[in-house]
């Protein structure tokens, strides 16, 4: 089976060949984790198969832990990249001007696309310059939105949102020209046209301008916690990835900038 096991069969196999085995596979060949991780996939399908057929009367996979997968970094922009982004729509008609507030209220709230569109009229509060969100779980959170968003916000709602409405009562903050409130579909295909015009990756999503949000707040000094409230994190851990974010882009910027980078 392996180098140090080369007479046993996978039958035979007990759990420390198998980790011998991928231990080889990991060390010595360096295969990634999440190669190792579908070598042990096939091998617990394979010994769930055996047992089910009476070959084995043990699985010697279940003593095995996966290899630990590295946390993935989310995809962000930089800030010059946002800047683009955000003045893509042209403010100088009706629905340009809903886009750039919209896109103004996400980067500067850092809100899932799912609150920004279910944002309610009622949840705006213009004087103090915060938004009441209802999050996941129905959890509500307080979050400001900045003088820059809180203007185009004004500037909607004061001639946009009641034309689009026609003089109609809506509930919604965000509205399309068919008195309805936006979706989420109709979002994600705004912010990928306006990405295009921009000239920034089509995959861009506005999931996107949320970890731009969290991360330019890190690189800015913010703490860890203060991100956590804003983005309505239930725990830390799921924060924490923005340091690392953060981590990646300083080496990036010490290997270009540097003289022994």
């Amino acid at each position: 089976m392996t180098a140090q096991y080369p007479g046993c069969s996978l039958y035979q196999a007990e759990a420390l060949h198998l980790q011998s085995w991928l231990s080889y596979l990991y060390g010595t060949k360096q295969i990634k984790s999440r190669t190792a991780g579908r070598a042990l996939s096939a091998l617990r399908r394979f010994y769930r198969h055996a047992l089910r057929e009476g070959r084995i009367s043990e699985d010697p996979t279940l003593r095995i832990d996966s290899p630990k997968l590295p946390r993935a970094l989310p995809k962000s922009l930089s800030e010059d990249a946002v800047e683009r982004l955000l003045e893509s729509p042209d403010h100088q008609t009706d629905l340009g001007l809903r886009d750039r507030a919209m896109l103004e209220v996400l980067y500067a709230s850092g809100l899932r696309v799912s609150e920004l569109v279910a944002l309610p009229l009622s949840g705006v509060a213009l004087d103090s310059g915060v938004v009441r969100v209802t999050g996941k779980g129905g959890k509500e959170r307080l979050v400001p939105i900045g003088e820059t968003a809180l203007d185009w916000l004004q500037r909607y709602l004061a001639s946009v949102r009641p034309t689009l409405l026609a003089g109609q009562p809506h509930w919604a903050l965000f509205v399309t020209k068919r008195k309805q409130a936006m979706s989420r579909q109709a979002f994600w295909y705004l912010i990928k046209r306006y990405a295009m015009k921009a000239g920034l990756q089509v995959n861009l999503s506005p999931h996107t301008l949320r970890h731009a949000f969290a991360t330019h707040l890190v690189n800015h000094g913010a703490d860890l916690r203060v991100v956590q409230l804003l983005l309505g994190h239930a725990d830390i851990s799921t924060t924490q990835i923005y340091t690392h974010v953060a981590r990646e882009r300083l080496r990036q910027l010490h290997e270009k900038h540097h003289p022994r980078g």
